[in-house]
């Protein structure tokens, strides 16, 4: 389980058999959501944040601090997914100590 952040009590992670679409975990309190990287030509066309099966989804400011992560990180996010999972490279987590605006 490859960790790529923690933020306000958030986790950001990758499972390690993962599957397409490009996807991250966060994880806070027992509860889990997962946000879901639309791709187009490269380039990232749309975000979907979606319940995990199985688990109590986030909600409330996790959820909009969740959402406001993978929207400010991206391209990052996809970055260290195609590193992990195509080019076997480790990750290593970075923990986000400033409010994201």
């Amino acid at each position: 389980m490859p960790k790529l952040y923690e933020y306000l009590g958030l986790i950001i992670f990758f499972y390690s058999n993962e599957h397409k679409p490009i996807h991250v975990h966060g994880q806070c309190d027992g509860r889990e959501s997962k946000a879901e990287f639309i791709l187009a030509e490269g380039e990232i066309i749309e975000i979907r944040i979606a319940e995990v099966k199985g688990s109590r989804p986030l909600t409330g400011k996790d959820l909009q601090n969740f959402k406001k992560l993978v929207d400010v990180y991206a391209a990052e996010i996809v970055q260290k997914w195609v590193d992990y999972f195509v080019y076997h490279r480790s990750i290593r987590a970075e923990t986000i100590t400033r409010k994201l605006s």
